[in-house]
């Protein structure tokens, strides 16, 4: 286990070199950068009046353009500002040795340090992460192992209707109707935000209401579609490992009932749970941007969508390095439950 481990984290320094240059790349090549931007700024700077009137003919469109161009120095000094060279590699290699050292340069748009901007937004990911995570797993697999012992029966059927009706809902579509009703129109839930306005001011529980009653509809949206996948996970890796010929044979040994679903078959049953069981790391930061945005939330999330959308290539760059970096961290973590949960696995 230790050689595999080993080999593993070796093997992360090339994977991690290769995805950062290929976005690198293509943040490098998208058209509208902060060189274009620049420009198409100060074009329509000189395209209007002073009063900010349209400009007087289209026939002037074509020679006004050419005259604001951006001259040589111009250029020059916004590409030494935005570190942007003629040769892409020496621009990849000093973003790769700054980013490190912790330092992901400073956003285009908002002339502030990547790492202050992110690290602000972390706490919030994290809690809306690590809550869905602590429902997810504290409730699918227990709901799973009572539908696999009660299958076909009432109880089954009720909580699988219910499964399949929150599976088939969208997160972010469950998210508008909540914001439109029992925020907006009946007023039980706020519209939006992490925390209320006066927060400061109140005391340790009022504070842990206001925190909750904020986050109560965001995280209905965040469980709705991974809870009906893992506890049905659950239902039919529990029924498929319950019919199988070695639980049959451990009953007529005469092992008791309980011991041989408890302990044999719950026990493989959670393999496929212990796969996805590292992907989910990476999930905590990145969040869902659609339900960030519908519940305006300023996680990380939504702050790597609008960085993609005003092409704010220093915040892209930055998120992505850590997420890249947690995804590989989360398929070992991955590979080491199945190891240590199924003891047919050996990594020698």
């Amino acid at each position: 286990m230790t050689t595999y481990i080993i080999r593993r984290l070796l093997l992360m320094i090339p994977t991690f070199f290769i995805i950062t240059l290929i976005v690198f790349a293509i943040c490098r090549a998208v058209p509208g950068g902060p060189i274009e931007q620049m420009k198409m700024a100060k074009i329509m700077a000189s395209l209007t009046d002073g009063g900010g009137k349209a400009p007087m003919s289209s026939e002037d469109f074509s020679s006004k353009t050419e005259k604001n161009e951006l001259s040589e120095e111009e250029l020059k000094k916004l590409k030494e500002h935005f570190g942007i060279s003629d040769n892409f590699f020496v621009d990849y290699v000093k973003w790769l040795g700054n980013t490190l050292t912790g330092d992901f340069g400073k956003s285009n748009r908002y002339n502030d340090p990547v790492s202050d901007m992110i690290l602000s937004r972390i706490p919030i990911s994290l809690f809306y992460g690590f809550l869905t995570m602590f429902f997810v797993y504290g409730v699918c697999i227990p709901l799973g192992i009572v539908k696999a012992l009660k299958n076909m029966t009432a109880i089954d059927n009720i909580t699988s209707a219910i499964v399949f009706v929150g599976y088939a809902i969208p997160g972010y579509a469950l998210g508008a109707i909540l914001v439109v009703y029992a925020a907006a129109q009946w007023g039980w839930f706020p519209i939006g935000g992490f925390l209320s306005d006066k927060f400061e001011s109140l005391t340790f529980f009022q504070k842990v209401a206001d925190l909750l009653h904020h986050a109560f509809l965001p995280l209905c949206c965040y469980l709705v579609g991974g809870f009906a996948f893992m506890t049905m996970l659950v239902k039919n890796t529990m029924l498929e490992n319950m019919s199988a010929d070695y639980i049959r044979t451990a009953l007529a040994k005469g092992v008791p009932y309980k011991k041989a679903v408890f302990k044999h078959a719950l026990d493989n049953s959670l393999i496929p749970l212990a796969t996805h069981f590292g992907n989910n790391i990476s999930l905590i930061i990145t969040g869902s941007f659609l339900i960030e945005k519908i519940f305006n939330i300023d996680g990380v999330g939504l702050f790597g969508f609008e960085a993609i959308v005003n092409r704010d290539f220093p915040v892209v760059m930055g998120i992505l390095a850590i997420a890249c970096a947690l995804q590989l961290i989360g398929n070992l973590l991955s590979d080491i439950c199945v190891a240590y949960v199924d003891p047919r696995v050996k990594f020698d």
